[in-house]
């Protein structure tokens, strides 16, 4: 079996954010309005998906067909480690990230797929099979809900299954006080017995991050997701030495050996190794294999989850994941009938590959042509 063509898109959507009227743009924060989706087919007929976020999503795209379709053209698509070593040597031979590791990704998705599809397994079972579903968190948390509407929306997702919240800190104008205040109502609307996460997607100074801390160590909380600036690792360390609220990061980080700096650092409990970013389920399952060396657990963030539950599932340590209410909208467009959690679990589906069936009317809609 050979790889014949790459075919890569940019699109875009908008969302609908519970008890909120209207749509906002994109599907996330203010600049994730865009996303790449990429198909590898193969001389075999074998299709396989892929995709990618917001990140220089235009040179995203260039980067698939120009570059790494003349680089892998003709291998065949199992030889993971082959196509891996030449995008190396050929395209990234300096280890960089950004667009390479967007394409990357993309790329080693659709591969992983092809293979599910050619031997009737899906991707968690290609990674391990560890398991067959994995429980959910659910991101609700946006900064678009006053207090009354987050507390609201807190109750709403636990009356609908869900035992963890996620909620965004570090974008309100109040400072982490505010964050502070917020995550109180989160937890006097539920109670104590659901796993509570802050996401400040590396917004915070370490002082910042400190007394954020401090403020809420009290409410129990199950990690402080990507605290820091630049995520970076021995600031992170400092501050996990600090807090006794366990700290996670990595979903953004481009390859292994920027996940690697956060272990080796012990800067994280949790490791977030994400399939759309890191360059694919290969380099996933590398971090995970590193990180059960040193007994931390995986658990998605950055989204994705009709991709990253294949990791959750498939390894050993994988653990919690991410249903992100954007990611998730652009999942229901773009593919018929994804899976959903029930009762805060998802199940992989049973179905080989990725287990997903493009809605080729949603890919249409959401095009960008410009």
């Amino acid at each position: 079996m050979k790889i014949k063509d790459i075919r890569a898109s940019l699109h875009t959507t908008s969302i609908e954010i519970p008890l909120i009227e209207g749509k906002i743009a994109g599907y996330g924060r203010e600049e994730q309005k865009l996303f790449v989706f990429c198909e590898v087919e193969t001389d075999e007929g074998i299709i396989g998906c892929g995709l990618t976020g917001h990140f220089l999503a235009h040179s995203v795209v260039v980067a698939l067909e120009k570059h790494f379709l003349p680089v892998v053209r003709d291998m065949d698509p199992r030889d993971i480690e082959a196509i891996h070593q030449r995008v190396f040597s050929k395209l990234n031979p300096r280890a960089m990230t950004g667009t390479v590791s967007m394409a990357l990704s993309c790329l080693d998705i659709a591969l992983w797929d092809i293979h599910g599809k050619h031997v009737d397994r899906s991707v968690a079972q290609l990674l391990g099979g560890n398991k067959t579903s994995a429980p959910a968190y659910v991101t609700f948390g946006f900064p678009q809900y006053d207090r009354d509407l987050l507390a609201e929306a807190a109750r709403m997702h636990v009356d609908n299954g869900f035992r963890a919240l996620k909620t965004v800190v570090g974008v309100d104008k109040g400072g982490w006080r505010e964050d502070a205040a917020r995550v109180r109502v989160i937890r006097e609307a539920v109670g104590d017995d659901i796993d509570i996460m802050m996401d400040a997607n590396y917004l915070f100074s370490p002082v910042e991050a400190k007394m954020l801390c401090r403020a809420v160590e009290d409410c129990n909380i199950t990690w402080f997701e990507e605290p820091l600036y630049q995520n970076d690792a021995r600031a992170l360390a400092d501050l996990r030495a600090s807090t006794r609220i366990p700290l996670a990061a990595g979903q953004m980080e481009g390859h292994r050996w920027r996940l690697r700096e956060l272990v080796e650092h012990q800067a994280v409990d949790i490791l977030q190794p994400n399939c759309n970013y890191c360059g694919g389920f290969t380099e996933v399952r590398k971090a995970a294999h590193l990180a059960q060396i040193y007994n931390l657990p995986i658990a998605n963030g950055g989204g994705w989850p009709l991709f990253n539950m294949h990791s959750m599932a498939g390894l050993m340590n994988g653990w919690l994941v991410e249903w992100h209410l954007g990611m998730v909208s652009v999942g229901e467009t773009i593919f018929v009938d994804p899976p959903s959690p029930v009762n805060g679990v998802l199940t992989i589906p049973d179905a080989p590959g990725l287990g997903l069936t493009i809605d080729r009317d949603g890919l249409e809609r959401t095009l960008v042509t410009a």
